[in-house]
């Protein structure tokens, strides 16, 4: 006994042998009625969790109340209070000022012109960095008007520059009291586990519930959303100020909020900058989802494309979604390098000459609101001059299927067949005790008896509540997913690692594929593959690609230079260095970047049950659609149940390799 404890390999070679033989004979062996139970959970034993949730939603929605207002009261304020900058900023934008209601509303004011907002951003671009980022920023304002996208373009930059700034400032905040209070940091960390491994879908129950359908819903999903990372990212920049300036503010008397606002923040701020980045690059991923309760904008002209399975329009509005969040990331990350470099005061010099783009902006601005009554294509860019990129997608999508059908149904099945099924057959096999007891086994091994415990209690919540069977095609999907978006993209991290001028082409390409929102993924795997759980997997995989190959570059890439040097000295090949010397140091990294990939993958199960899968993320959306928050929120939670345990997990085993390595 105590010689297998040493070999913990084949002690887990043997629990794998054992677990494929339950799952491979289980229903022989336990096909006793009085060892049923075993395989399938029994319906009598199962918590009505989701009927609890709902009857307290039920009752918070229509019966609490605060003594003075009821809680649907208090709601509906923080709505109208959301509300009325967002229809200023969509009037702005978008529609105009109006006077009067429905029909008989006329136009006082119309929206900003197309060439305003686009000299705008060019200067904005050009105060960010350079030319070169104005430009492009501009070239992606003008293929907005160009090809037909500008009004949905602008109501959903109008939901980002509303959800933003709450993000922003929400984040900040809970960032900053977490630096201030170690109990309160404690508190948040697993808050925010579960609001970022939480699908989206699953609180847009309680919120359509609680805010009503419309973009105000959206738009605090969307600010729930977007907020985590900002929370994270503040407390983790403050924690990184040089310790020396925090001594410098407290001998010079500071108080405490003196010391946030005028030393940390400040000091911090390029860290800071990064976390606003994520926010404006979360919310624009939410604005499909945030189109089926009421958002609108080119989230709405991609779910409607889906639905009619209009594979021009959908494209056209997916590649309008990627060109505006290229160019506001391109933004963002300008403005937060911008935001550290020093800028020497000003020379005397009068208004117009410092002010000088943001004067050019306001003299345009003025020309094409008065021009634009007498010339309209100043106001609105004219219909008959637009372009249109539909046909070419429809007919390209078309072409492909009627040329290569059996190519693709070819493929399809091998991988169905041979891949995909047996892994299903095999986790649907497993008795469920035997699974929470490999899970718990796993949990203690890779991080102690606390990691065993949370995972046994997180492996039991989901079992009680009925959700096993959905849970094990939910690991069977998104591990099937993780296995071959690994396979594909570890070893092109490694190749942009070794070869700097693949390495430049391979950053290109996962810079842009990272800014895509998930739902464009779908819209040319269903129109050359249908629906069902392999055009899942092509989905989940192309969307869960990035992290493998970005942390495995990173990962080769920074091997110290001393260590390789020294296997060229002993005469290693490269062959060897790479195999014996670059992967084992590169394996922590290598291993986060699994991790990442689980969580997008994960992420991306929910919007790949509009394809027919039949796992956790199919049981939110059923939720969704039929407004049922319990059912909604179980589910959720036992996929962010999932994600948890799978992120400690791997997280424990890079710490175990990194220390086995001397890398900490």
């Amino acid at each position: 006994m105590a010689w297998l404890l040493k070999k913990p390999t084949l002690v887990f070679l043997a629990l794998f042998a054992a677990t494929w033989l339950l799952a491979k004979y289980s229903s022989t062996w336990f096909e006793s009625p009085s060892l049923a139970w075993a395989i399938d959970y029994p319906k009598t034993w199962v918590l009505p969790l989701k009927d609890y949730v709902s009857a307290a939603m039920k009752w918070l929605v229509e019966d609490a109340g605060f003594g003075l207002f009821s809680f649907t009261e208090l709601t509906r304020a923080i709505a109208w209070l959301i509300e009325q900058p967002y229809e200023f900023v969509r009037a702005v934008l978008a529609t105009g000022f109006f006077d009067g209601i429905g029909r008989r509303a006329t136009q006082i004011v119309p929206p900003l012109s197309w060439i305003a907002v686009t000299a705008a951003v060019v200067a904005l671009g050009h105060y960010a960095k350079s030319w070169g980022l104005a430009a492009i920023v501009g070239l992606a304002f003008l293929y907005l008007a160009v090809f037909g996208q500008w009004e949905s373009a602008m109501v959903t930059l109008a939901s980002v520059v509303i959800a933003v700034p709450f993000g922003v400032a929400g984040g900040l905040m809970l960032g900053i009291l977490a630096y201030r209070h170690k109990s309160f940091e404690a508190v948040l960390k697993p808050v925010l586990d579960l609001m970022q491994t939480i699908p989206v879908f699953a609180y847009l129950v309680p919120i359509l519930f609680m805010f009503g359908f419309g973009p105000v819903s959206a738009l605090v999903a969307t600010v729930i959303y977007a907020m985590p990372p900002m929370a994270r990212i503040t407390t983790m920049a403050l924690k990184n100020v040089d310790p020396e300036i925090v001594d410098f503010g407290k001998m010079t008397g500071c108080t405490q909020r003196q010391m946030t606002w005028k030393i940390l923040v400040p000091s911090a701020l390029n860290g800071l900058m990064v976390g606003v980045n994520q926010v404006i690059m979360l919310s624009l991923n939410m604005v499909i989802i945030a189109s089926m309760i009421g958002a609108g904008g080119l989230g709405f002209d991609v779910l409607a494309s889906l639905r009619r399975l209009n594979i021009g329009g959908g494209f056209e509005a997916g590649i309008a979604i990627v060109i505006l969040a290229v160019a506001l990331d391109r933004l963002s990350q300008a403005l937060a390098a911008r935001s550290t470099e020093y800028s020497p005061p000003p020379r005397e010099q009068g208004f117009v000459a410092r002010h000088k783009r943001s004067v050019t902006v306001v003299v345009i601005l003025g020309i094409t609101m008065g021009l634009g009554l007498f010339i309209p294509a100043l106001q609105t860019y004219p219909e008959a001059a637009e372009l249109s990129t539909g046909a070419f997608w429809t007919n390209g999508v078309k072409y492909l299927n009627i040329n290569y059908f059996d190519q693709f149904e070819a493929v399809k099945i091998f991988l169905l067949t041979n891949f995909l099924l047996p892994i299903k057959r095999f986790f649907l096999g497993i008795p469920w005790p035997w699974a929470i007891a490999m899970i718990t086994l796993i949990g203690w091994k890779f991080g102690g008896w606390k990691l065993g415990a949370m995972n046994f209690a997180m492996a039991l919540f989901i079992a009680t509540t009925g959700m096993w069977e959905k849970a094990m095609i939910t690991i069977y999907l998104c591990g099937a997913s993780v296995v071959i978006a690994s396979i594909i993209g570890i070893p092109i991290g490694i190749w942009a690692a070794l070869s700097p001028r693949a390495g430049k082409v391979i950053g290109v390409a996962i810079d842009t594929l990272q800014t895509l929102p998930s739902f464009v993924y779908l819209i040319p795997v269903i129109m050359l593959f249908r629906i069902g759980d392999f055009t899942a997997m092509v989905a989940i995989v192309a969307y869960a690609l990035v992290p493998a190959v970005r942390y495995a570059a990173h990962g080769v890439r920074h091997v110290s230079p001393d260590l390789i040097e020294a296997g060229v000295v002993s005469g290693c090949t490269k062959r060897q260095i790479l195999f014996k010397i670059r992967l084992p140091l590169a394996l922590p990294e290598i291993l986060l970047g699994i991790n990442q990939t689980i969580m997008l993958a994960l992420s991306m199960l929910v919007i790949t049950a509009l394809v027919g899968t039949r796992d956790l993320g199919q049981e939110v959306y059923i939720a969704l659609t039929k407004a049922d928050t319990g059912r909604g929120l179980v589910a959720g939670l036992a996929i962010a149940f999932i994600a948890i345990m799978a992120d400690r997990i791997i997280s424990a085993s890079a710490r175990k390799a990194k220390t086995r390595y001397g890398i900490d």
